[in-house]
C-alpha cells in the first residue's frame, strides 16, 4: 500500500488519540522521606538574639564571620536572609506585643535551610547533585551541579544561594544541617550546640514533635497552638513554637502537600510510556491533516470553476 504523506499524518493522528484515551498505567507518588531523622525543634519564646548561632555556624562551616556579631542593636534594623557568605541568621521582629510597661516586646526568629522531609530542590535538581539522606540533611554534592539554579526556584523557603562572585566554580550555597558532625555518636549542629537560652533542640524528630506538644500543652497561653513545620509542604526537619503569628516572624503560611508530589506526578503522567510525545504527533498530524484537506478541498473547487 502506497503511504501519502497525508495518510501518514491521518495515522500518527489516530495513533495519538487511541494513546489519549486509554488512562496511563502511572504509580502513584510516594515519600522518599527517612522514617524518623534527626531534627531541630527552635522555640521562639526562649530565643533572645545573641546571634551565638550565627556565629558558630561561620566557625564550623568555614565562612566569614557574621557581620558586626557583637553589635545587637543597629544589626536588627535591616531584615536578613542566609546567603552564601551565611547559613543561618536571626532577625527581630515587633509584632505588637508589649510588656507591662507597654514597652514593645520584640520576638527573634533564627532562619535556615529548612530539611524538608519531601525537598522541591531535590526534586527539582535534574543532576542529582541535592539528596536527602537518612540522618535528615539534605546534602549538596557540588561535583555533580551544573549551576543551574532550578533548587533556587523551587524552594519553597527561598534558601538556596549561589555564588555570583565566582564565574569559574560557583556553588550554591546553604545549610548543611552539620551533617558530618551529627553522622557521628552524640554529634550536634553547631548551632544546637551553642545556644546559652536552649531555644534550639536537636534530636530525632519524632522525639521532639513530642517535645512540642508536652510544651504547648503545659503551656497553652504562652504558645500559638501549632508546631511549624511538623506538616508544612510534608514536613520539615526543622520546626518552630512561637508566641505570635508564624506568618509574622517571615515563616510563610503554605500547604500539607509536599511540593514534588503533584510536579512529579505530572512528569510521571506526561511520560509514562512516552504516551506525551505520541499525542503531541498525533495532534500535529491531526491539524496538518484538516488543513491539507481545506487546502484539497479549495483546489478542487477552483479546477470546477476554471472548467
Amino acid at each position: 500500500m502506497h503511504i501519502t504523506r497525508r495518510n501518514f499524518f491521518r495515522f500518527m493522528g489516530a495513533a495519538g488519540a487511541s494513546v489519549a484515551v486509554r488512562p496511563p498505567s502511572v504509580h502513584a507518588w510516594q515519600s522518599q522521606a527517612p522514617p524518623d531523622p534527626f531534627g531541630c525543634l527552635v522555640d521562639l519564646t526562649r530565643c533572645v538574639g545573641c546571634r551565638k548561632c550565627e556565629e558558630a555556624c561561620a566557625k564550623v562551616n568555614d565562612l566569614p564571620e557574621p557581620e558586626r556579631v557583637n553589635c545587637q542593636c543597629t544589626i536588627f534594623e535591616k531584615d536578613r536572609r542566609p546567603d552564601d557568605t551565611s547559613y543561618t541568621v536571626i532577625n527581630r521582629y515587633y509584632t505588637g506585643t508589649v510588656d507591662v510597661f507597654d514597652k514593645p516586646v520584640p520576638t527573634y526568629a533564627k532562619v535556615q535551610c529548612m530539611h524538608c522531609q519531601d525537598p522541591a530542590c531535590v526534586s527539582a535538581c535534574i543532576v542529582g547533585a541535592l539528596t536527602k539522606d537518612d540522618t535528615g540533611a539534605v546534602h549538596y554534592d557540588v561535583s555533580k551541579c551544573i549551576g543551574c539554579r532550578y533548587c533556587m526556584v523551587a524552594c519553597p523557603f527561598e534558601i538556596p544561594a549561589y555564588e555570583y562572585y565566582d564565574p569559574i566554580t560557583p556553588r550554591v550555597m546553604k545549610c548543611t544541617f552539620c551533617q558530618e558532625r551529627i553522622s557521628k555518636k552524640g554529634g550536634l549542629p553547631g548551632c544546637a550546640g551553642i545556644c546559652p537560652t536552649e531555644a534550639l533542640t536537636f534530636g530525632r524528630r519524632q522525639t521532639l514533635l513530642g517535645v512540642a506538644r508536652k510544651r504547648l500543652k503545659e503551656n497553652p497561653g504562652s504558645y500559638i497552638q501549632h508546631i511549624y513545620g511538623e506538616k508544612e509542604v510534608g514536613g520539615t526537619s526543622w520546626m518552630y513554637l512561637s508566641s505570635v503569628p508564624f506568618e509574622e516572624v517571615n515563616l510563610p503560611l503554605l500547604p500539607d502537600t509536599p511540593s514534588p508530589k503533584l510536579s512529579e506526578t505530572i512528569q510521571h503522567s506526561l511520560f509514562s510510556y512516552l504516551w506525551s510525545p505520541v499525542l503531541l504527533f498525533g495532534v500535529l498530524g491531526a491539524c496538518m491533516a484538516r488543513f491539507n484537506r481545506g487546502n484539497d478541498q479549495k483546489q478542487n473547487n477552483a479546477d470546477k470553476g476554471g472548467a
